[in-house]
């Protein structure tokens, strides 16, 4: 199976339970955590709001979400102004607060590893079929709004 069939949830997913276990089976991260309750609750909160802000626009729109189903609408509005990838962005804030809220390494890791597939993996990948799908219409949408923030 190739990593695009998979879905980004559950590599966000996979990759926090891999967080969990290192930070349970290996006892050496208390010298090296930094947390903050509040911190990572706001900052997952935020996440969670964005993601299902995001979605919900796919779901009002009657649109697959996931691009290998085929694209039919392009989505320009609500947080998809400032960013292309809103989901994306909620996810990876979601398990920022979860690194933030537990504090060790493992979990900031998984954060930076799901960044880094999403954004040298899947983005250019999504980008590639909106284009040949949308044409101008998704390259100026491209040239006007960041791939982030």
């Amino acid at each position: 199976m190739d990593i695009i069939d998979m879905r980004p949830p559950r590599i966000a997913l996979a990759l926090t339970l891999i967080a969990a276990e290192l930070h349970r089976t290996l006892n050496i991260w208390d010298k090296f955590r930094y947390s903050s309750l509040w911190g990572g609750v706001i900052i997952g909160v935020i996440g969670f709001s964005l993601m299902m802000r995001s979605w919900s626009l796919f779901k009002m729109r009657n649109a697959p979400i996931c691009l290998p189903a085929g694209s039919t609408v392009l989505i320009t509005d609500g947080p998809y102004r400032s960013s292309r990838n809103p989901m994306y962005l909620g996810m990876i804030f979601m398990m920022l607060g979860l690194a933030l809220y537990v504090g060790t390494p493992p979990f900031y890791l998984s954060a930076v590893a799901y960044f880094a597939i999403i954004n040298f993996i899947f983005c250019p990948y999504e980008e590639n079929k909106l284009s040949n799908s949308f044409g101008d219409e998704y390259v100026n949408y491209k040239n006007c709004v960041r791939r982030w923030i």
